[in-house]
């Protein structure tokens, strides 16, 4: 259930930061290599969600260590890049922090959850 949450609240968090980032180069002097590299990221951070999500979801089926550890660690690397989104951009609006913050809630979650359920598919 948490797999499918994340999932949605991730494309609400994907499209509502591609528009703030759009809005931050339109209205705000935002300097053009910054704008390339924060839609560099957040495009690569899609990607990782993406294979991420289908790793827990593949791991959390099948009862599988191997998949969730994946996931595990693309949930690291993931939450390295909401937290660039939450602090390091160059122009964080409020509701960057608000959406970031969510997203890092629901992946320190999920960690925990695949770190429980790892335990027990080992034994």
């Amino acid at each position: 259930v948490l797999s499918h949450l994340s999932g949605l609240y991730y494309t609400l968090y994907f499209l509502a930061t591609l528009l703030m980032v759009i809005y931050k180069g339109q209205v705000f002097s935002y300097p053009w290599h910054c704008l390339v590299f924060d839609l560099t990221l957040l495009l690569l951070m899609g990607v990782l969600e993406a294979v991420r999500l289908c790793l827990g979801t593949q791991g959390n089926l099948t009862e599988a260590e191997g998949p969730l550890a994946a996931s595990l660690a693309l949930t690291v690397g993931s939450s390295l890049l909401s937290i660039h989104f939450l602090l390091w951009q160059t122009l964080v609006l409020w509701a960057d922090t608000v959406l970031s913050a969510g997203l890092l809630v629901l992946h320190g979650l999920e960690a925990a959850l695949q770190v429980v359920a790892i335990a027990a598919f080992v034994r």
